[in-house]
């Protein structure tokens, strides 16, 4: 959501920040622009749509220089437009700007009382003019900077430049991720390191609060007008891996990247048929003590976490809930001492999740009410995982698509892996049923890929939906998540409108929706409640629906008139749903190709989410 790029080097770093956009174009965004500053100008180009268009212009336009700062935007204040692009210029000042200045109207009108003119309706654009009348009483960048921010009320990264200090960026970061890349006579800033690979592989991560004053040669960070060190981190090439290869889109080449990505996030957790000594060690000590689970997530993350409260419950016998952090964040939720308070995130800055995790850390600490904390999370350097007590990877790798795949299920083999532990600490689980899981979890790469053997033969199913508008996915047990989840991915790429439903609660509702042109998706494992659920797609063609249904391939239902059936290897039924994630991907996927959207940057959606 929103991306920015800038650096100061000797050379010309035009090409540089137009190809950080370009590997920032996964986060979402619908405009662009780039400002750079040559013998004591700024020259801006700014264009509505792809990176290509702005990449076009700034190669016809001969912009160059060795200070800049680039953008892309998803709107929120202001249509995408070229007025309301990034960067915003005052005077000698150029800006760039992630998250939401919330009292910008009331910055704003005391800005226009001052005489200053408004060219866009975002709130990023007061913060260029603040800080240009700020320097009309001040003599530099940095301390014009260090004075307005206090002044400013929400969550923001800020990229700043000026005419008159061509030899300084100045950056901030408030609640919105940001990390300076660390080269040799230049230093870059970015929301993502991903787009400061080509240039370096070393690393500086900014903490909340801080400010810092980049030049060629020098990195210096304050905090409070105080300057403080931030360890520098070189960053493991394998990372930058973040190419389609042979793949038309990302998503498809993540979807199939599944089996090796939970080989290696089981890989971290388990030796032969056995738990790791080590794996999670500083965690044993909170595990004995706690009582329950409270899982806070949004989106697909928090399908993740409604699938891991059946495993707590009913492998381990602890409590948990799971809330989405956008809800749990704003009820005043009571904090119980020993809780496992887990936040499950891919990238580990997703605002509404980081925001519930600080508010329940300060309300426990008000109560001194002792609770502990533990990230799922993908991304090694992120927030979430410096601010919680504790914290599990999901080695996935990078994920560009924003549909997510692969982060999915590497969560959930990592909150397996989370139960397994705690059920061990906490002697809630036979030494049996430990070594079934893990076997099964073993052999799981391997049913992935016999999983995804079925492409054709989804395909083939895909082709039936693309005239449709709506659409159901039924699932029982863990398989309703997957039913969420099947039909979150559904509408966010193919912009069909899906619902996920508990089949048993077809007779509360959802069953006045079929007809014969709704297709209604069945997720069929071989389970204790096979049965149940082949009453309820009796159920659904006794009204006229056509099913399309994903079975375990023992599972004795048959492909039949309006029955369409893909058979899915068998799995353990504790791990079926990681298995039941690949059909429902693999259909989504080839719905939104057959009806022509954009896959990998569905409309509207961004990857990273950290705004409200």
């Amino acid at each position: 959501m929103c991306g920015i790029v800038g650096g100061v080097a000797e050379r010309n770093i035009s090409h540089v920040l137009i190809e950080g956009l370009k590997r920032l174009e996964y986060r979402g965004y619908d405009s662009a622009g780039v400002a750079v500053i040559d013998h004591g100008d700024i020259l801006r180009e700014r264009r509505v749509g792809k990176v290509a268009n702005l990449a076009e212009a700034v190669e016809q336009a001969e912009i160059s220089g060795s200070l800049g700062i680039a953008h892309t935007r998803w709107a929120t204040h202001g249509k995408p437009t070229e007025a309301n692009a990034h960067p915003h210029v005052s005077g000698k000042v150029a800006v760039v700007h992630n998250g939401i200045i919330e009292n910008y109207q009331d910055i704003k009108q005391s800005l226009i009382a001052l005489g200053y003119h408004f060219s866009s309706q975002t709130d990023s654009e007061v913060v260029a003019h603040l800080i240009d009348h700020q320097l009309k009483t001040t003599a530099d960048l940095l301390t014009a900077v260090q004075q307005i921010v206090p002044q400013l009320k929400g969550a923001y990264a800020l990229g700043i430049i000026h005419t008159d200090f061509p030899d300084q960026l100045v950056t901030v970061r408030e609640g919105s991720p940001l990390v300076i890349g660390v080269g040799i006579g230049e230093n870059f800033i970015s929301s993502d390191q991903l787009a400061l690979l080509p240039v370096t592989n070393r690393f500086m991560y900014l903490e909340e609060g801080d400010i810092a004053l980049l030049t060629r040669d020098h990195i210096t960070v304050f905090v409070d007008g105080q300057t403080v060190q931030r360890p520098i981190k070189e960053l493991d090439a394998t990372v930058s891996n973040a190419s389609k290869g042979e793949y038309k889109h990302y998503m498809l080449k993540e979807i199939y990247e599944q089996p090796e990505a939970i080989q290696q996030t089981i890989s971290q957790a388990l030796n032969g048929n056995v738990l790791r000594e080590d794996f999670l060690a500083s965690a044993v000590v909170d595990f004995a003590r706690i009582q329950q689970v409270q899982i806070i997530a949004c989106g697909t993350s928090y399908h993740a976490g409604m699938i891991a409260k059946y495993w707590f419950e009913q492998l381990i016998d602890l409590p948990c809930q799971v809330e989405i952090a956008s809800e749990y964040r704003y009820r005043s939720p009571v904090i119980v001492a020993d809780t496992l308070y887990v936040c499950i995130s891919q990238s580990g800055e997703t605002a509404d999740t980081l925001a519930a995790l600080r508010d329940t850390q300060k309300r426990a600490a008000a109560k001194h009410c002792n609770i502990s904390t533990l990230a799922v999370c993908n991304v090694a350097t992120s927030s979430m995982i410096r601010e919680t007590d504790h914290h599990l990877l999901t080695l996935a790798g990078p994920e560009i698509g924003v549909a997510s795949t692969k982060a999915f299920t590497t969560q959930l083999a990592a909150l397996m892996l989370l139960v397994l532990k705690i059920g061990q600490v906490k002697h809630n689980i036979s030494a049996q049923v430990l070594t079934e899981i893990i076997v099964a979890l073993w052999h799981l790469p391997k049913v992935l890929t016999d999983t995804l053997q079925n492409d054709r033969n989804i395909l083939a199913l895909s082709t039936l939906f693309v005239e449709k508008n709506h659409c159901l996915f039924l699932g029982r047990g863990t398989e309703f998540p997957i039913a969420l989840e099947g039909a979150l991915k559904l509408k966010e790429i193919s912009y069909i409108h899906a619902e996920g439903y508990a089949a048993g609660e077809l007779k509360h509702g959802p069953l006045a929706l079929v007809d014969n042109d709704m297709p209604v998706v069945i997720l069929a494992p071989q389970d204790h409640m096979l049965d149940k659920l082949k009453s309820n797609m009796e159920e659904v063609q006794a009204r006229g629906g056509e099913l399309f249904v994903f079975a375990d391939e023992h599972s004795g239902i048959q492909k039949a008139d309006r029955q369409h059936v893909v058979y899915v290897p068998t799995i353990d039924e504790r791990l079926a749903p990681i298995v039941y994630s690949i059909p429902v991907q693999l259909l989504s996927y080839h719905v939104a190709v057959l009806r022509g959207t954009d896959v990998d940057q569905p409309r509207n959606l961004a990857k990273s989410v950290t705004v409200e």
